[in-house]
């Protein structure tokens, strides 16, 4: 098993890294989100997410990206936490960080040949996806979400 810090790579490694996977043939997935509070419907969609490819990479948003989409009090955890977390898991090939407030920038850099997202998102409103040849949305895990989490702890239940 490769150690998480492996993993996460910054935007011009990593651009170099998908062009010569794309050049072996690899089918390159990518995904993206905040992963503020890891939790098991994160784990099942980029377990998911990895079905469709040959390499999953996690594109997360930067501690002041969460800021300005969440509010002042997120995120929870900052960004090199996420990261390792997530480069922690067998699914995850490469994770990235962004500081934009959507990947389109990092998606339009690395050209990847799967955009995928969970459920709870139309493909419609999936960022990237007139630039990729492929969109997937995976089942939505019913019960888990960063912000139900949140206020759960907050009322101590």
């Amino acid at each position: 098993m490769r150690p998480s810090s492996s993993k996460i790579k910054d935007r011009k490694e990593l651009k170099g890294i998908v062009q010569q996977l794309k050049r072996e043939g690899k089918k390159i997935v990518f995904t993206n989100g905040c992963f503020d509070l890891l939790h098991a419907g994160h784990i099942k969609c980029l377990e998911e997410a990895k079905k469709f490819g040959d390499v999953l990479i996690v594109g997360v948003n930067s501690d002041q990206s969460v800021r300005r989409l969440k509010g002042p009090e997120r995120p929870i955890m900052p960004i090199w936490g996420r990261m390792t977390l997530l480069g922690a898991l067998e699914a995850v090939d490469y994770v990235v960080c962004f500081d934009e407030d959507t990947p389109l920038e990092l998606i339009k850099e690395l050209k990847p040949d799967v955009l995928v997202k969970g459920g709870d998102w139309k493909e419609e409103e999936v960022v990237g996806r007139e630039l990729v040849p492929e969109v997937r949305i995976v089942k939505y895990e019913e019960g888990f979400s960063t912000t139900s989490l949140i206020e759960k702890i907050k009322r101590g239940a």
